[in-house]
């Protein structure tokens, strides 16, 4: 018996690995946050299987499910939103398994920025715009950053951001970027990517509070910040280069005639 986390993507049923796909398809009993997994992804599971959605449920509840389905001898599609790294509360339920003695593996998944930048069709990393992307939050109610990565700080660097559960902070959010980008720096808001009601928000650091009060959203989006999203005059990389060599594109000898 083994519990599979498997990242399911950002939304879009499309976008679950064959591999989370295929390992949904036999497991027995399925658990997954149904308030951020469609139910078609969960729709692969096989006929007669236990689907349960857990978002009602706590931490000693969920583990309760899985030591039911370990005692029973059942595998267990434990299916998280995007990748179970990033912000997936994972790592409580993986301590906890470590001590009950329960196997699991990991199946990684699409995050939620990788498929917002496909959506839109943008590079996070442009040449001499930005080589750097920080995947952060702000401090809310849930629980504090840690000493020495508070916004204003990782902004000081000057980085491609993407900020997770933060749509609520937007305020603060401006305050502490503006020091550091200027008010005239792009910003995109992204909600629900690759779902049917997926939106995006365009603006500034100036401007974009505004347009997201506007816009009724208050969960379930990314805030992207960088002069990326705004940069259509950036050097080309060296990849591709005609001059650039490289060991599968060695320099080509000259022809002597």
């Amino acid at each position: 018996m083994t519990v599979h986390f498997i990242g399911a993507g950002p939304g879009a049923p499309d976008l679950i690995t064959i591999r989370g796909r295929n390992l949904i398809a036999k497991c027995q009993v399925c658990l997954y946050a149904g308030s951020l997994v469609p139910k078609e992804v969960v729709a692969f599971a096989p006929p007669g299987a236990l689907v349960r959605d857990t978002a009602p449920l706590n931490l000693d509840e969920i583990i309760a499910e899985i030591k039911t389905a370990h005692d029973a001898g059942n595998d267990v599609a434990r299916v998280h939103s995007g990748d179970p790294s990033i912000y997936g509360a994972t790592a409580e339920q993986m301590r906890q398994l470590d001590e009950l003695g329960i196997p699991y593996d990991v199946t990684p998944g699409v995050p939620a920025f990788a498929a917002a930048a496909a959506e839109l069709k943008q590079e996070l990393t442009l040449p001499e715009v930005s080589q750097t992307i920080i995947a952060t939050r702000t401090t809310m109610h849930a629980s504090a950053m840690p000493e020495g990565e508070e916004l204003a700080k990782l902004a000081s660097i000057g980085a491609t951001l993407v900020i997770h559960l933060s749509v609520r902070n937007i305020k603060f959010v401006q305050d502490e970027l503006i020091p550091h980008y200027g008010q005239d720096c792009p910003v995109v808001i992204a909600y629900r990517v690759t779902w049917p009601d997926q939106q995006f928000i365009h603006g500034t650091l100036a401007n974009i509070r505004e347009k997201l009060r506007k816009s009724k959203i208050s969960r379930t989006a990314l805030i992207l910040v960088g002069q990326v999203f705004d940069e259509h005059n950036f050097r080309n990389s060296a990849l591709y280069d005609p001059q650039h060599v490289h060991v599968l594109r060695p320099k080509k000898k000259s022809v002597k005639k």
